[in-house]
């Protein structure tokens, strides 16, 4: 799947790109012509100033044209550090020597009530490698706790490669999404990280997504580590592996994180020399939006408010908000005294993520009705590329975001929030969709929830 030769050849051989070659490039990529493989490296070779900048317009154009003003809103849950890999990047590697700690179910459902009580209606959950401690049986009983115990309505999962049979009963516990991130697509740089750890088998991994759409789960998201490698032939990688999956099933990632290498316990950032700069940053996420243009790109709070907010303008659309990376960190009594297992840069809470983004005109949304609905899979990417899901979306959003408003609001966000509703509901198109929609604000507003299309 992943020809390291031919990758590396091919970005070699784009080095030196010709302006009006690009601008070819950057026209069909604005009017959604998928991109070939050339192209796209004549895109990550970009240097000149002016087509950076055109690259940077055009991905935000093709953002707002299919997800409009809606930014997707989750928290991940870390529910164990125990773990038996030894990545040299991860907090939590198993060289590194602190208090393990899994939460029981009682905790993870006091911890699903503090989520809610956040207004979060989404995770993602996390989950070290330890098949003695937490095995999966133990991941389905937590997943059922979360869903049994709060208003939680989607849980996607992010746990460790594993099995057909194992993956078949996440896809019957009602999981959405199955992250992984193959962390590097370069073999050398996969083995050097991964020192003596179940982990290391890094086609073992690759093929994880294979064996998860063998076992019925319709939605996967890749992601890559950026740092580990070089930044290109990891974009390079990534589209060459949604290519594989929609080609064999039809469908491919339902979305793409892109985590930059942060500091951790145990490591040292000078040993990385594959360490990228803010604006390599905005080039390969940009790249990306143009390269697949419908798929989910989320952005964590490893990222800066600035960089964050600049980066929904031109291809993210989804954000962690009020994260902790530490086992039972949103429990109220709890002390941070856990072991994190990266650094956070974006520290701001839910509400005050929720206020900045709509002083920008931005829709933060909680909805799940796509999932809940069946509009999954490739079902989903085909109401997306015909423009269809945006009829839904936009409005379903809104209303989720006047839920929260009304549950979670403080008294200057009940004032502005629902001014901000209606203004955006007013300028639906569809008269019938936005009378629907303004009633259903009413009701909600009058104590109803859950209402959706």
């Amino acid at each position: 799947m992943i020809d390291k030769d031919y990758i590396t050849k091919l970005l070699k051989s784009t080095r030196k790109p010709q302006l009006d070659e690009v601008k070819k490039i950057l026209d069909k990529a604005a009017k959604r012509i998928k991109l070939n493989h050339y192209e796209i490296a004549i895109l990550l070779n970009v240097h000149d100033k002016e087509m950076i900048k055109e690259v940077f317009d055009i991905a935000g154009e093709l953002k707002q044209e299919i997800y409009g003003d809606r930014v997707v809103i989750f928290a991940p849950l870390y529910i164990s550090n125990y773990c038996v890999n030894n990545c040299k990047f991860c907090g939590y590697r198993r060289d590194n020597k602190f208090v393990r700690r899994k939460l029981t179910q009682e905790e993870i459902k006091q911890e699903a009530i503090d989520l809610e009580k956040l207004g979060h209606k989404r995770l993602a959950l996390e989950v070290g490698e330890s098949p003695k401690e937490t095995p999966i049986e133990y991941v389905i009983e937590s997943i059922k706790t979360i869903y049994d115990n709060s208003s939680i309505r989607r849980i996607n999962v992010n746990i460790a490669a594993t099995t057909v049979e194992e993956y078949k009963m996440l896809h019957e516990v009602g999981i959405g999404t199955y992250i992984l991130f193959q962390e590097t697509y370069d073999t050398e740089a996969y083995a050097r990280e991964h020192p003596k750890s179940l982990k290391g088998d890094y086609d073992y991994h690759l093929h994880a997504f294979d064996r998860a759409v063998e076992a019925g789960i319709e939605d996967v998201g890749g992601g890559v580590l950026f740092g580990l490698a070089n930044w290109r032939f990891e974009v390079m990688s990534l589209i060459i592996h949604n290519e594989y999956l929609e080609e064999k099933y039809g469908v491919g990632f339902h979305t793409i994180s892109v985590p930059r290498l942060k500091k951790a316990e145990g490591m040292s950032l000078e040993d990385y020399p594959n360490m990228i700069d803010d604006e390599q940053f905005k080039r390969l996420v940009t790249v990306i939006r143009l390269a697949v243009p419908y798929i989910g790109i989320i952005l964590s709070t490893r990222e800066t408010k600035e960089m964050r907010e600049e980066l929904i303008l031109h291809g993210v659309s989804q954000v962690s908000a009020g994260s902790k990376t530490d086992v039972g960190g949103y429990h109220e009594e709890h002390e941070l005294t856990e072991h994190d297992q990266f650094e956070l840069s974006d520290e701001r809470s839910v509400i005050e993520v929720n206020k900045d983004l709509m002083e920008k005109g931005l829709i933060p949304s909680y909805c799940t009705a796509c999932y809940r609905k069946g509009r999954v899979g490739d079902r989903f990417m085909q109401l997306a590329k015909d423009g269809t899901i945006g009829l839904i979306c936009e409005p379903n959003a809104i209303m989720t975001l006047t839920e929260y408003i009304m549950d979670y609001g403080d008294q200057e966000l009940i004032e502005n929030g629902l001014k901000f509703v209606f203004e955006h509901a007013e300028n639906i198109k569809n008269q019938t969709v936005k009378e629907n929609l303004k009633n259903n604000i009413y009701r909600i507003i009058k104590g109803e929830r859950d209402l959706f299309f």
